[in-house]
């Protein structure tokens, strides 16, 4: 895809979640759209990241959760402004069209979704039943560590 067209995409994505978090968060669309405009930056800065020859082995996504995580760490000057900023968004907001795009990529390979058939139940249960409890056993350890519990 070129890059122009994957800026236009993120920039149409960004205003579709903001009237989402309007509409369904009831927060204003002038603060959505400002959050969001924050979030496309971060996944514009991680997207020409990954185009660099040296770091384009590695997906974008790594890419832009390493520069979101730098911009909302201590280390990062402005991380105050941007928590505070980004705050105003409702991750259910996010997740809406991120899911349907992932429903009509599927829906694009049905023909191939069919072939993995039965066997994806499986796998599925096994990675959701992971993922849960190693980010529970994670969360344990570190609210212990912190003293929180």
């Amino acid at each position: 895809m070129k890059i122009l067209e994957t800026v236009f995409l993120l920039i149409l994505v960004a205003i579709i979640m903001a009237a989402g978090n309007t509409v369904g968060y009831h927060v204003d669309f002038m603060l959505s759209l400002q959050a969001l405009a924050v979030l496309v930056a971060i996944s514009i800065v991680g997207f020409f990241i990954s185009k660099v020859p040296l770091f384009n082995k590695l997906p974008v996504i790594l890419w832009v959760s390493v520069v979101a995580a730098m911009a909302s760490s201590p280390i990062f000057p402005f991380h105050e402004q941007v928590v505070a900023i980004t705050d105003h968004v409702s991750l259910l907001a996010v997740c809406t069209p991120v899911l349907a795009y992932a429903g009509l990529a599927i829906g694009k390979d049905l023909a191939l979704f069919k072939s993995i058939s039965w066997r994806i139940i499986p796998v599925s249960l096994a990675v959701f039943s992971g993922t849960f409890l190693f980010a529970a056993i994670i969360a344990q350890i570190t609210l212990k560590w912190e003293g929180v519990i």
